[in-house]
């Protein structure tokens, strides 16, 4: 980035410098020109005022000048007088431009190139009463031959500022980048701003992305050990169990006992491998736009009550289905695993003799979902938490129950594909009510 603006600059300096030498020039060259052509205008007039070439031709020879060059050209463009060359020796001028102009319009200007003498030869001519002629000459050298006469003076100038840009570009190149490079080395520190207001957006997008980036990365971890305890947990359990039975370390009405407990280690393993394979797969349709599809919820409900029956009563606890058909836009097997996994907590945390009602009513433009239960609760300090990854609130009373704290983690990522909003209401030793509010499919109905 520092190479890019001391190129900047420096492309600037170069710009400036050359649309300077031009624009100079072309102010000067003309300038150049109508100071030449005015003093022979003003010659012109000065010599035919004098009337000198009125008489007769023979007065001619007297006339001359140092500088000019003076002819006097007859109507048929015969050169009359010359005090440069010899009459005899020069063509017929009624074809040279200012003669020309100077016969039709009373006056002419001219400039022409002298290859031979590498000048420039100006003009004017003026039409007298009689009809014939008066031109006045001067050769000079053109404003290119002045500009190649100071074209070494130019380019020692213009080095010299190329040199002072490039070491002025450097210093304000550090300058510029000192603030961000500070910035950079210091992006964890807050009190550290940029010194230009006009960074701080950029910079505090930066910060965002860092801080997101800082707090993945922490997640991964966090994430990465607590799927090898989870795994490591029932393995162990698994393999102690089997290697007493292998060993013949356990008596013939011990087995019964032990592979229960393996079997039950085994399918929570395979409970917490599915629920990290929903996980990662969920993550995978984040990326990509989820085909949704009309859904009768309130059927989709009544079926994962049925469903759970069996659980509620072998944990003593009522499971009803309340509310009224209601249809949402959402993707079935999604919204199926959100009802599973809302009602399997409310059945695994609840008390004995407890409840859980399940409630789908439509409310206008949106379908309101609710799980509501009278189970143990949520502490305040834990709500915001227990849609995070292996969160528990009771790890005990988890393993109790063999829970994998990967359900609400997946319910809140279904929510969230599905553009729904969620709460959740808890009080310890009172129950724990979830609203999910999905958009509803007839919306358009409910509102004629």
């Amino acid at each position: 980035m520092k190479n890019k603006i001391q190129r900047e600059f420096i492309l600037v300096a170069l710009s400036s410098i050359l649309l300077t030498t031009v624009l100079v020039t072309a102010v000067f060259s003309g300038f150049f020109r109508n100071e030449i052509l005015d003093e022979l205008r003003t010659c012109a007039r000065v010599i035919q005022s004098a009337g000198i070439f009125d008489g007769q031709e023979e007065v001619y020879t007297d006339v001359g000048a140092d500088e000019l060059r003076i002819t006097l050209i007859d109507t048929d463009g015969t050169v009359i007088y010359d005090n440069d060359v010899a009459v005899g020796d020069l063509d017929n001028h009624g074809n040279r431009p200012e003669v020309e102009l100077a016969s039709e319009q009373g006056e002419g200007l001219a400039v022409r190139r002298s290859n031979t003498l590498d000048r420039d030869a100006f003009y004017y001519a003026v039409q007298q009463e009689d009809g014939t002629v008066l031109r006045v000459a001067k050769e000079a050298s053109s404003v290119w031959d002045i500009f190649r006469s100071a074209l070494p003076i130019s380019l020692a100038l213009a080095l010299l500022i190329l040199i002072l840009c490039i070491l002025l570009s450097a210093r304000a190149t550090k300058s510029l980048m000192a603030p961000i490079t500070q910035l950079a080395e210091h992006l964890d520190e807050e009190e550290t701003m940029p010194v230009y207001k006009e960074m701080i957006p950029f910079v505090n997008t930066i910060r965002k992305q860092h801080d997101d980036i800082m707090r993945n990365a922490k997640m991964r971890q966090d994430f990465t050990a607590n799927v090898s305890h989870e795994l490591k947990t029932p393995l162990t359990s698994i393999s102690g169990y089997a290697e007493l039975i292998e060993h013949n370390m356990v008596s013939q009405t011990d087995i019964p006992r032990f592979a229960g407990e393996i079997h039950r280690s085994a399918t929570r393993l395979l409970t917490t491998i599915n629920d990290i394979i929903k996980l990662s797969e969920l993550d995978v349709m984040e990326t990509t736009t989820l085909v949704l599809d009309r859904l009768p919820l309130y059927q989709m409900a009544e079926n994962c009550v049925d469903m759970l029956q069996v659980n509620a009563e072998k944990h003593q606890v009522t499971l009803k289905l309340e509310g009224e058909p209601a249809y949402i836009m959402g993707n079935r097997e999604m919204v199926d695993e959100v009802l599973y996994n809302l009602c399997d907590n409310a059945i695994r945390y609840n008390n004995i003799n407890g409840s859980v009602v399940v409630r789908v009513k439509p409310e206008g433009e949106k379908v309101r979902l609710c799980v509501e239960d009278t189970g143990i609760g949520i502490p305040e300090k834990h709500q915001s938490r227990v849609f995070e990854r292996f969160y528990r609130v009771d790890k005990s009373r988890s393993k109790a129950t063999g829970g994998t704290g990967l359900g609400l983690a997946i319910v809140k990522h279904i929510v969230a594909q599905h553009e729904a909003e969620m709460k959740l209401e808890s009080e310890p030793g009172k129950g724990t009510r979830i609203t999910i509010l999905f958009e509803n499919a007839d919306k358009d109905d409910t509102m004629n």
